[in-house]
Parts: structure tokens; C-alpha cells; sequence
């Protein structure tokens, strides 16, 4: 099947981890828009959400417009405590403004603790609202790593995700 001239799907990947928050610091744990109640967060400039971060490293990098670091640096004193989603939602106005739409994402968070099966249907609906897409072109997974890794030994979360948009040819 060919795509009309002119049109192209365009894959991306993205990847982002963080450690856990030292105790004293109180930061709430907030992972694909959802606050994560009775858990530790994570640490980082923003809010530290590592499943928006690798959301938008797979949207931006579909779309080959750098990295989420480019757009949003986190020396940059604007993004102090940012809330990922509203990087998201940024992200998604990009992309449609330079003709692009989102067709689908996928995701995987690795996390020992806590476990978030029953945070996932959530997570879809605020990561759907921030992009402006249905729930349907949205998959967030959740898996551990066994025990092994910094993940393993509860030192932070991973989360990788994959996404495809539609958009104009990159020739």
C-alpha cells in the first residue's frame, strides 16, 4: 500500500528515567498525568514525569524535531517544577501545527513499586486530554524488571513509549 504524495507515517521513539525523590523532599509521584497517592516521587526539574517525558521524546522525535531537553532545558528556570502534561500539551500543538496528527502511542512503565494496573485507565484519559486525541490511539503498560537493575532495587522508574504520526513527507 502506498500513501498518497506528499503524506508519510512517521515513527518515534522515546525513553526517560528517574530516581526516586530523597524522602524529605515531598514530592508528589505523578506518572503519565496521575497523581500516585502514599509513593515517593521522583526527582527532576519538572514535575518528573518520566512516562510524559518519554511520550513526548517519541512524539518529537516521529515528528524529527529534536528532544524534549531542546525544547523544554532543564536549566532553564521556566520549567522549575513544570507540569509535564502542559509540556505535552505544548508538544501536540507543535505537531499540528506543522501538519502533523497522532495516530497512535504505546508505552511501557518499569517500576517495582508501586504498582499501577489500576492507574492505567486513568493515565490514558489525562494523556489523551492533553494531546486533544481518543483513549483508543493511547496503550500504557506497566511491567517490573525483576528485581534486577536500578529499577529492581527501587532506586527510580523507567518508561519507554513508541509513537507514529501521520504527517508530511520528510524528503
Amino acid at each position: 500500500m502506498s500513501l498518497p504524495v506528499g503524506v508519510g507515517l512517521h515513527i518515534g521513539i522515546g525513553h526517560d528515567v528517574h530516581a526516586f525523590a530523597a524522602p524529605n523532599d515531598n514530592r508528589p509521584l505523578v506518572i503519565g498525568g496521575v497523581h500516585i497517592r502514599n509513593f515517593r516521587g521522583l526527582s527532576g526539574h519538572s514535575d518528573a514525569d518520566v512516562l510524559v517525558h518519554a511520550i513526548i521524546d517519541a512524539l518529537l522525535g516521529a515528528a524529527r524535531m529534536d528532544d524534549i531537553g531542546s525544547h523544554f532545558p532543564d536549566d532553564d528556570p521556566a520549567y522549575c517544577g513544570a507540569n509535564s502534561l502542559l509540556l505535552l500539551k505544548n508538544v501536540a500543538e507543535m505537531l499540528a501545527g506543522e501538519g502533523f496528527y497522532i495516530l497512535d502511542i504505546d508505552s511501557v512503565v518499569v517500576a517495582e513499586q508501586p504498582k499501577l494496573a489500576g492507574y492505567r485507565e486513568a493515565m490514558r484519559q489525562t494523556l489523551a486530554a492533553a494531546m486533544g486525541i481518543s483513549t483508543r490511539m493511547i496503550g500504557v503498560k506497566a511491567t517490573t524488571s525483576e528485581g534486577l537493575g536500578f529499577t529492581g532495587r527501587g532506586e527510580g522508574i523507567s518508561a519507554t513509549a513508541v509513537a507514529l504520526l501521520e504527517g508530511k513527507r520528510q524528503d
